[in-house]
């Protein structure tokens, strides 16, 4: 491929991939296959390493999301919700700790010792507490705005109204989602009443928590699982793994999935533990996340783009799923404990 064939794709990729992260992130109506989204994604970033002078003010790699267009009221976030890069095998696993070892010039027998945990297939959210008590919830959005769902979050039970023992200032981030068991029963009293079907537990809870009403989303089976924090008054603890033990003690869920890993080698093996329980699991995944443990650590390495260089995640099943509801794909799956 020449220079002006390149250009001319990556400007073509730019508005398919922008199109789809509509679809996906403001109007919950993916049109095509998680695998198909993910081969666009590399195409783009293969292409921009390849020509590097060519990349784009709109690029995807510098856009996180969907800037919200609903009439729900926009919120900035105090920092940032950013997105984690894709690692597709291995080897990329790997290749990312050899990349974190040598931006922190770690000798070859530091350990660096990662957190690992499932990706919930959910609606990011960000839960502000003020003095203990929940002043403010937003939806991830484009990663800078997001959506004032405040109304919408007290109605779910898992997320506390109040919390005692947090700093002043406290964030704390997660998932919002459904249950397969919920999204079924959900599905069939949807079908039943003639009002609208959802193709998989993401969607509905999106649209759940996206509504206008909070009433409606009040009787939707919606639950939360917190998986970090943003802005903060006052640290939690020197290591990830200690400081969601400290977002767990203050109340929230935090899945019993995740786990310290000394080595990569006990890193992809999580990984596989978690895919071989996967159709077990009483929630959707798309992936494993993993994240340096030490803060100090995270804090050295920072960001590129939109993406923290201490956090990945390697996909587990595509994202981005047309699957259609069937009431039989979802029955003999246990409820969420």
């Amino acid at each position: 491929m020449n220079e002006a064939e390149a250009a001319n794709r990556l400007m073509r990729l730019a508005r398919e991939i922008a199109r789809h992260d509509r679809l996906y992130h403001d109007q919950d109506a993916p049109q095509i296959s998680d695998a198909e989204y993910d081969a666009l994604v590399r195409e783009n970033r293969e292409l921009e390493a390849q020509f590097p002078h060519l990349v784009r003010a709109d690029s995807p790699s510098k856009r996180l999301g969907a800037v919200p267009t609903s009439s729900l009221a926009k919120v900035t976030h105090a920092r940032p919700m950013l997105s984690l890069e894709n690692a597709f095998s291995e080897q990329e696993v790997r290749d990312f700790i050899g990349r974190v070892r040598r931006f922190l010039s770690l000798p070859p027998d530091e350990p660096v010792t990662m957190t690992a945990e499932p990706k919930i297939d959910g609606l990011s959210c960000s839960l502000r507490y003020e003095v203990g008590a929940l002043v403010m919830a937003a939806t991830r959005g484009d990663g800078t705005v997001g959506e004032d769902v405040t109304a919408n979050v007290r109605t779910i039970a898992e997320i506390p109204q109040t919390i005692s023992g947090a700093p002043e200032t406290f964030e704390v981030r997660g998932e919002i989602y459904m249950s397969k068991q919920d999204f079924a029963a959900l599905n069939e009293r949807q079908e039943a009443s003639g009002g609208k079907v959802f193709a998989n537990p993401r969607n509905a809870a999106a649209g759940s928590l996206r509504q206008k009403d909070p009433a409606v989303t009040a009787a939707r089976p919606l639950r939360f699982f917190a998986h970090g924090w943003g802005d903060l008054s006052a640290s939690l603890a020197p290591t990830q793994q200690d400081a969601m033990q400290a977002i767990r003690e203050l109340g929230f869920p935090v899945s019993d999935l995740l786990v310290r890993c000394e080595r990569v080698e006990d890193a992809l093996a999580h990984y596989a533990t978690i895919e071989r329980r996967r159709a077990d699991l009483p929630y959707d995944i798309d992936g494993v996340v993993y994240k340096v443990d030490r803060i100090d650590w995270q804090d050295r390495l920072g960001q590129v783009g939109r993406a923290p260089r201490w956090g990945w995640r390697t996909n587990s099943r595509p994202r981005r799923r047309r699957r259609c509801w069937r009431p039989s794909t979802y029955r003999s799956v246990a409820p969420a404990s």
